[in-house]
């Protein structure tokens, strides 16, 4: 699929406020309803736009702690990491898991209430998979966090 200037600015659009009505985000961009539906569901179908979901503020809801966890293993057999990909999927404050270069093997990010409940995912992580080397850093202060891809 091709994307054009039309298709980045709809889905600028769209990373901003994606609850807006096809009226208004086809005003924005200038297109009639049923060409920005048109447009939308052909992104979708093209996989470029992978869901559409709601943003929710963590500490409204009790989570006020980001951690990313540092993880080195010894072990980097397809077995070990189907099971590694099988803890961190099943649990929920495990938010984005990444296979690194260098030093580092993987980074976790996850989102806790408090130092209790990151120990909580700790203990629930290393009892699924073994983990050669561990450590965690707290986030002090969110200075940005967005999923909006540069267009």
């Amino acid at each position: 699929m091709t994307i054009d200037e039309t298709d980045r600015k709809l889905l600028a659009q769209l990373q901003q406020d994606s609850s807006l009505s096809l009226e208004e985000i086809g005003g924005r961009v200038n297109l009639s309803r049923n060409a920005c539906w048109r447009r939308i569901k052909a992104l979708e179908e093209a996989g470029v736009i992978k869901r559409r979901v709601a943003l929710l503020d963590a500490e409204k809801l009790g989570f006020s702690l980001t951690v990313f966890i540092l993880i080195r293993t010894q072990d980097h057999s397809e077995s070990w990491l189907d099971a590694f990909r099988a803890a961190t999927r099943s649990l929920p404050q495990i938010q984005g898991v990444y296979r690194m270069t260098g030093d580092l093997d993987y980074l976790i990010r996850a989102q806790v209430s408090d130092m209790a409940d990151y120990d909580l995912l700790y203990q629930s992580l290393i009892r699924r998979v073994t983990l050669s080397d561990v450590s965690a850093s707290f986030v002090m202060e969110e200075i940005k966090d967005t999923h909006a891809i540069p267009l």
